[in-house]
């Protein structure tokens, strides 16, 4: 799962990345319970859970890459909004304005 995330992690999106997240974390905690009923882990399975942890750095980066993208998005959306709504008629179309004379 590790390798297939890393090889498309520059493509992946935020959902695709999430899901991954999720799967991996119910495998963490079914190998806690494994490691907590005193099984022990052979060491070429303890050198494995090394090798796919030492991509997390990698996984990271690309989570807070998506996560500045979004604000960018979001500060684009409301800068957008706001200038809409400076020029936007603050006034009903059906009002009267009267002058007096003085």
């Amino acid at each position: 799962m590790t390798e297939s995330i890393i090889n498309k992690l520059s493509v992946v999106t935020f959902e695709e990345l999430s899901d991954f997240v999720d799967q991996r974390q119910l495998l963490i905690d079914q190998l806690k319970l494994l490691m907590e009923s005193d099984e022990v882990l052979t060491s070429s399975n303890k050198d494995r859970i090394q090798n796919i942890t030492k991509q997390d750095t990698c996984i990271s980066n690309r989570m807070m890459e998506l996560k500045i993208e979004a604000q960018d998005w979001l500060q684009q959306r409301n800068q957008a909004k706001v200038q809409r709504s400076a020029y936007e008629a603050g006034y009903s179309q059906d009002s009267i304005l009267m002058d007096r004379k003085k």
